[in-house]
């Protein structure tokens, strides 16, 4: 394991301040509970700093997040940033997200994210409405550096994605989950996953996370070659450079434990030479998400 790990993708809640009601009680038991920094794993296996990201769409949520990174609570657990959500097509979003980060917890603010997998319309990212909200939101708080933009997105959202990157090419985008291919179905064609990819990482101004792959395999039977396609064709079209380490913990629980994980992409990532290994487990994250500290 690297000397510095960030763990750039969990997650937190407590269901009754913010319900999850994408949560099935019976086919994701594992993750029907409520998760606080107390129980986050990171520490334990060595990691250095975190990234909190949103998984409700409420401005509660953003606030309770950031309360989280200006209490002892965040130290324990290593939280150095966090991805928030903000309502991008608020005639205020500016104004609100401006307030988020003068407020308490603030100065931990380094990303804004939507569920934009839940948009039907292929052509969402595409409305001015939505370029113009992402714009505002990425640059309120003029005293501070701009925020990063998390994609989390569908495989066939990628194209979009890409568009969208050319249209703003002063924001920065982290791209989740790798776009969420399809690993180790019987039959799954990755190839216009692959293409979609390789689209997206023309634009310099994206960068990606190698998390979230386990939940996109057979949750009970995965195999780490299920996710190496995904992940060799990630490190062909980015480059060690722009891809980071995230856990998607406690959402990786459904198929994995946070140390196997570490596990299973220390293996994926054996034959990086120490300074490519250096910028996926920390460094990329570090530089993207503008990271000062670490607490643990």
């Amino acid at each position: 394991m690297q000397h510095d790990v960030v763990d750039a993708h969990h997650h937190l809640w407590v269901r009754s301040r913010t319900p999850q009601d994408w949560v099935d009680p019976v086919t994701m038991a594992a993750i029907d509970a409520d998760f606080t920094p107390a129980d986050l794993p990171a520490a334990a296996h060595g990691v250095s700093a975190t990234v909190v990201v949103q998984s409700a769409n409420l401005w509660s949520e953003s606030r309770e997040l950031l309360a989280i990174a200006a209490s002892d609570a965040r130290r324990a657990a290593g939280i150095s940033g966090v991805v928030a959500w903000a309502d991008i097509l608020g005639p205020d979003v500016g104004d609100r997200v401006a307030e988020l980060r003068s407020g308490p917890g603030g100065g931990a603010l380094v990303g804004i994210r939507t569920q934009v997998q839940a948009e039907h319309d292929p052509a969402y990212l595409d409305r001015d409405d939505v370029r113009r909200g992402i714009t505002a939101a990425c640059s309120a708080g003029a005293a501070h550096p701009g925020l990063v933009f998390d994609l989390v997105v569908r495989a066939d959202q990628l194209t979009a994605c890409a568009r969208l990157a050319a249209a703003l090419p002063d924001v920065s985008f982290v791209l989740d989950h790798l776009g969420k291919p399809r690993l180790g179905a019987a039959g799954t064609d990755l190839a216009a996953w692959k293409r979609g990819l390789a689209d997206l990482a023309a634009h310099p101004n994206v960068t990606a996370k190698l998390s979230g792959l386990v939940t996109e395999a057979r949750w009970d039977a995965w195999q780490p070659d299920d996710l190496r396609p995904a992940v060799d064709h990630a490190l062909d079209v980015f480059g060690p450079e722009r891809l980071m380490f995230g856990s998607d913990w406690p959402v990786c629980l459904l198929a994995s434990d946070y140390g196997e994980w570490l596990a299973t992409l220390g293996d994926l990532l054996a034959g990086l030479s120490p300074d490519e290994a250096a910028a996926v487990w920390a460094g990329t994250a570090r530089r993207v998400y503008q990271l000062k500290e670490s607490h643990a």
